[in-house]
């Protein structure tokens, strides 16, 4: 062979090996580094709505109630929702010294536009109504009781309370309730009804 053919062939070998070479070292294993950890954004905390403290409820949610009786500052309230009476009469300035609240449970929660009552004695029966009408406690006088007072029994109308007054005066007053069985329009009934509620 001339030495030309053999120079050629010689550089087509490098060539092949070199090639060979680059191959391999570019398909061997490599390790692989795993991406960073991106941490999450923290959340803003909500601010502070302007004069006061953000709400315990979701959106700011209120409620107005009436705390009155023996406070120390009675008056309309507006009050985070879910809050409870202990809170409304913290709102109101406290309860006052010796004001007895045994029956107030301040562990209730409060409901919207509803009134808190402290120390107060609870409203006296309408007038003619029943046991203490008139003013007087115990059941009604069949025998001094106005027509409006007994109008005001349940079951008997003005015209009921007028023929119970024509009675009244016509037979010198009532010796016994019993009596009410009598006039007339006082069924069986209406006098089991009437009769706990009237004295002769």
């Amino acid at each position: 062979m001339e030495p030309r053919t053999v120079a050629a062939v010689g550089v087509v070998l490098v060539v092949a090996v070199g090639f060979a070479a680059q191959q391999y070292w570019s398909g061997r294993p490599r390790a692989v580094t795993a991406p960073a950890v991106v941490a999450p954004a923290p959340v803003p905390a909500p601010s502070p709505r302007p004069g006061g403290a953000a709400s315990p409820a979701a959106g700011g949610t209120r409620i107005v109630v009436d705390v009155s009786g023996k406070v120390r500052d009675p008056g309309v309230r507006r009050l985070p929702a879910g809050s409870r009476v202990e809170d409304a009469l913290a709102a109101a300035g406290g309860v006052r010294p010796g004001t007895d609240t045994t029956g107030l449970n301040r562990a209730r929660v409060l409901m919207d536009g509803e009134q808190v009552l402290v120390g107060a004695p609870a409203p006296p029966p309408p007038s003619g109504t029943g046991p203490g009408a008139g003013g007087s406690p115990g059941p009604l006088s069949l025998g001094s009781a106005t027509v409006e007072q007994l109008d005001g029994l349940p079951g008997v109308g003005p015209v009921l309370a007028q023929h119970i007054v024509d009675f009244r005066t016509a037979r010198g007053g009532f010796r016994s309730v019993e009596d009410l069985r009598q006039v007339s329009g006082i069924g069986e009934r209406r006098f089991a009804d009437l009769r706990k509620l009237v004295r002769p």
